[in-house]
């Protein structure tokens, strides 16, 4: 059975300033937009919130020790947390296994994902810790 192992408190708090940021996104914005509104509008929350984050960070994808691509995150948050932002009708199994395939890439434990298209937001949150 494996056990999950928890992040430091500081990167739990850190997640829950991201969600209060989301949310107010939502409340402003409300579903319907795509993903890249919102993005960029998290980002401005963030940056008012002073939460240091990176946009876009490019990984190298890694098979066997051997660099087979690119992909990108869509929030790094603190250096510690992985963002992963949709817009969709339903979040489906895939998406979380993207998520959890970002937090192996990074090196990462912590992982939010979000579907800003839903009426209310706390229902599209996830919270995914690498096991």
């Amino acid at each position: 059975m494996t056990q999950t192992k928890e992040p430091p408190p500081e990167v739990d708090l850190l997640a829950g300033a991201v969600v209060e940021a989301s949310m107010e996104v939502h409340r402003h914005l409300g579903p319907g937009f795509l993903e890249s509104v919102y993005e960029e509008a998290l980002g401005v929350e963030l940056s008012i919130r002073r939460i240091p984050f990176e946009r876009q960070r490019p990984f190298t994808v890694v098979y066997k020790g051997h660099p087979v691509g690119e992909a990108r995150i869509d929030l790094v948050v603190g250096g510690v947390l992985v963002v992963e932002l949709k817009a969709v009708d339903a979040l489906a199994p895939i998406h979380k296994a993207q998520l959890i395939s970002y937090l192996k890439a990074s090196g990462l434990q912590l992982g939010l994902l979000i579907n800003f298209n839903v009426p209310v937001l706390r229902s599209g949150i996830h919270r995914v810790v690498l096991t």
